[in-house]
């Protein structure tokens, strides 16, 4: 998913583009994709590393953070995948067909008037493609369920009078496309930069369409006790159109296009409390599209440096639009920094470092830069990831910097890594082949083990206080020997909360993140 991610970014505005049902206002790939970037940061927080649990998380961090009509109907759709894969510690073929299955239904369900030739109708024939097919495994469904997308996003302007009239496929279900296809892409093993080009968009259908009075793209999400989901979208369908109620009996993400927000907004808080609210003109949006002739860039684009498979793979999850590969002893030059600014798909770059050495090439880098740029200094990987889980897309660049910036503050880092030679430092004695525990970059603790090293090391890190420990391993027998960690945790921090995830970092067994 996170792959998938990637390659609906590389896609967004031409998304955006082609976005003219239910409305024109141009934001189809960009909601998505934010919508997609607050469902990984949630995986990301999850302890568990089983299929079903990560779809579970998954499909509470897309309820969250879920954007425009688009945005929702994602979120139902990792929904009702989580539904599919409950219990599952691994994904194989019939898991990935039940998965595909229970979507559909949790979509259809979650839109109070489906229309075909939208991304329904996409998702619909794909996960028909893989029923029946029990015997294959993930990559050969993924192959089919790929094929039959790719088959129904051409056939949707055939379905839909609106967007045969514009001369464009459903921005919706390219959007799907494009995450299904990234998926396909790492299953296979294939680089992810080697995208398929989206269809070609015409910009005509944002001039031809007749101008009419959309009126308020209303959202928010509300919380309460024995909320209804059938209930709330009956009475809302009196009021608008393209109503979307999805969530439980204690928290509902509501959507709809309506004239009247304001009776909307308070039928709501009689029901419980309202968060994230957001009404948006979608008149005024049209003719800002319309106006540009252009998609929208995206508010901002965190570029951030990483050494490692997992430890990249990560930082993209959690919202880093590329990946500048470096780090200790590899420091990226400022020429490979700059690449990564201009590649992003926004004006507005933050720029994460995350290693002391590389600061003063990224700050090169952003003065030379034809976009604004901004170096947040992060000091280690630990520090980036702190920065990333701050950012908000509902926020401001300047308050996203200020954000980014405390949130810096709040990490300690460790690294446990070999000692090349002999040394004192202080009073700690350092011999040439002892593993040495780093505790903000200087040297705390020997050990004969990188285990043993890392236990001193969390002795001198972690607070009396309830904390979130967090052990990124270099190699598979690095995260095997961490087996006896979690019961001496419970006897020696009884009050960290601890998780484990491969980083695949060179040079240094574990890297430590307390907060």
């Amino acid at each position: 998913m996170a792959a998938g991610a990637r390659s609906l970014e590389r896609q967004a505005q031409a998304i955006d583009s082609l976005n003219v049902f239910p409305v024109p206002d141009g934001d189809t790939g960009t909601n998505m994709l934010l919508t997609m970037r607050s469902t990984l940061a949630e995986a990301s927080r999850c302890s568990e590393r089983g299929a079903g649990m990560v779809a579970q998380a998954m499909a509470r961090g897309a309820l969250m953070g879920a954007r425009g009509n688009s945005g929702v109907i994602l979120s139902q759709i990792l929904r009702g995948m989580a539904q599919g894969l409950k219990g599952k510690e691994r994904l194989d073929g019939p898991g990935l067909s039940l998965a595909l299955k229970e979507a559909v239904a949790a979509a259809y369900k979650g839109v109070s008037q489906p229309v075909e030739g939208t991304i329904l109708t996409v998702l619909r024939e794909a996960a028909a493609a893989a029923q029946g097919q029990n015997g294959k495994d993930v990559v050969a469904l993924m192959e089919m369920v790929v094929s039959e997308a790719r088959a129904s996003v051409l056939r949707t302007p055939h379905l839909l009078p609106v967007l045969r009239q514009a001369g464009v496929v459903d921005a919706g279900g390219q959007g799907l496309l494009a995450i299904l296809e990234g998926a396909l892409r790492y299953l296979r093993g294939e680089r992810l930069d080697e995208e398929a080009e989206a269809p070609s968009p015409s910009y005509r259908a944002l001039a031809v369409l007749e101008e009419a009075d959309y009126g308020y793209c209303t959202e928010f999400l509300l919380s309460g006790q024995g909320l209804s989901e059938k209930a709330v979208r009956k009475q809302l369908s009196q009021w608008g159109e393209s109503v979307m109620v999805v969530g439980d009996e204690a928290l509902l993400r509501i959507h709809i296009h309506t004239h009247d927000s304001g009776r909307v907004l308070s039928y709501a808080v009689t029901l419980g409390t309202l968060s994230q609210v957001k009404i948006e003109n979608m008149l005024e949006q049209r003719r800002e599209v319309v106006g540009k002739g252009e998609p929208q860039a995206l508010p901002l684009a965190p570029v951030a440096v990483a050494a490692g498979e997992g430890l990249a793979r990560l930082l993209s999850s959690l919202g880093a639009s590329a990946i500048v590969p470096g780090g200790q002893t590899m420091n990226p030059s400022v020429e490979e920094l700059l690449r990564a600014v201009e590649s992003v798909a926004s004006e507005k770059v933050i720029l994460l470092p995350n290693n002391p050495n590389i600061i003063p090439a990224a700050q090169q880098a952003a003065g030379l830069a034809q976009k604004r740029v901004e170096v947040v200094p992060a000091r280690s990987i630990p520090q980036g990831i702190a920065a990333l889980l701050a950012l908000s897309y509902e926020a401001s660049f300047e308050d996203n910097l200020e954000r980014m910036r405390q949130a810096l503050a709040r990490v300690k880092t460790g690294e446990v890594t070999r000692a090349t030679r002999s040394n004192q430092w202080g009073d700690l004695f350092i011999k040439k082949g002892d593993f040495l525990g780093l505790l903000e970059g200087e040297p705390a603790v020997t050990g004969r083990t990188p285990v043993a090293a890392l236990k001193g090391l969390l002795l001198k890190m972690c607070p009396g206080e309830e904390g979130l420990v967090t052990i990124y391993y270099a190699s598979e027998e690095d995260g095997a020997a961490l087996a006896s960690l979690r019961p001496w945790m419970r006897r020696r921090l009884p009050g960290q909360e601890m998780e484990i995830v491969c980083g695949g970092q060179p040079h240094y067994h574990y890297i430590v993140s307390v907060e």
